[in-house]
C-alpha cells in the first residue's frame, strides 16, 4: 500500500493519500490474486486509518475487481494494472488494459447467458467511467466504503 499527501481529486487537504497499485501480467492466477488484494487493502484501511468499511463494501469491492479484471483479461492482450484508492467515503477501482474498445453495457435480459459483468458492475457502483487512454482504456467504479 502507498500513501502520499500529494493533494489529490476528492482527497481532503492533509489527508494522506490511501492507495494501492499491481500489475497483472496474464497468468491463470491473475483474477484470484486482484481479489485478494482487494480484500487486503480494504482491510488495512480500516486496521490502519481506522477509517468505517462495512463488510458490504469489501464483497462488491471483491465483486467489482473480480468483474473488471476478468474483462480485461477475456478482451485485451498484454497486462493489466489494477489501482486502488480511497476517495472520501468510497474506494476507487480503476482497471487499466491495452484494448482501446471501450465496453458497452447491453440490455438487461434475463434469457442471456454470461456478459452481465458490466451491468452488475454498474448496479452496485456509486459512479461508473470508461474513458480512452493514449494506449487503451481505464475503467474505473466507485463503491461506498459504508452500507447505505
Amino acid at each position: 500500500m502507498e500513501t502520499g499527501s500529494t493533494p489529490e481529486q476528492g482527497v481532503a487537504p492533509g489527508r494522506p493519500v490511501i492507495e494501492t497499485h499491481v500489475a497483472l501480467v496474464g497468468d491463470g492466477a491473475d483474477i484470484a490474486q486482484a481479489r485478494d488484494l482487494a480484500v487486503a487493502f480494504l482491510v488495512r484501511v480500516r486496521a490502519d486509518y481506522g477509517l468505517d468499511v462495512s463488510q458490504r463494501a469489501v464483497d462488491l469491492t471483491q465483486l467489482v475487481v473480480s468483474e473488471l479484471v476478468t474483462n480485461a483479461r477475456k478482451y485485451a492482450p498484454g497486462p493489466v494494472l489494477l489501482d486502488l484508492r480511497i476517495l472520501g467515503d468510497a474506494v476507487e477501482v480503476a482497471v487499466w488494459d491495452s484494448d482501446p474498445t471501450l465496453p458497452i453495457a447491453r440490455a438487461a435480459d434475463a434469457g442471456r447467458i454470461g456478459q452481465h459483468g458490466l451491468e452488475i458492475v454498474m448496479a452496485v457502483a456509486q459512479a461508473f467511467e470508461a474513458q480512452r487512454e493514449p494506449v487503451g482504456k481505464r475503467i474505473i467504479a466507485r463503491l461506498a466504503l459504508t452500507a447505505p
